[in-house]
């Protein structure tokens, strides 16, 4: 998992807390126990700054949330995004792409443009795992690749 992504993600849940309430970040910082200043509250907010574990207990408890539980809604929408119940592909520029690992996904895409299918097909994780399958690579590198340009 990418430590910066979950920084932003949990910075960004963070954020939605304070809005949600109406407060400002100065606020915010007047209902915290300890010693904090809004610049640093933003640079949390924002994933620039990671905050300890105490920092996030504090914090959660100011906005009267359970940590435990916006940890679980931060990994759900990471999970959302690097597991998308749907990936949308771009059958043109896949039947276009060089990448000798692609080279099975290539040869479909090209075979679903040549019967003229949509430009852009939604594939769901059972595809994606049968294309993974005939590329012979992990279904993740597979996404990773899909949704990468080629060099």
């Amino acid at each position: 998992m990418d430590g910066a992504a979950y920084q932003r993600a949990l910075g960004r849940e963070l954020r939605r807390l304070r809005l949600r309430r109406k407060w400002t970040r100065a606020q915010l910082v007047q209902r915290l126990p300890g010693e904090l200043s809004a610049q640093a509250l933003a640079s949390y907010e924002t994933g620039t700054r990671s905050c300890t574990v105490v920092r996030f207990v504090e914090l959660c408890g100011a906005l009267d949330a359970s940590p435990h539980d916006l940890l679980e809604r931060v990994h759900r929408r990471l999970m959302n995004e690097e597991f998308p119940a749907t990936l949308r592909v771009d059958l043109h520029r896949l039947a276009a792409d060089d990448r000798p690992e692609l080279v099975p996904a290539r040869r479909w895409a090209a075979a679903e443009v040549g019967r003229h299918a949509t430009a852009v097909r939604e594939l769901d994780y059972a595809a994606l795992e049968s294309l993974s399958a005939l590329c012979g690579l992990p279904v993740l590198e597979l996404i990773r690749m899909l949704r990468s340009e080629p060099e």
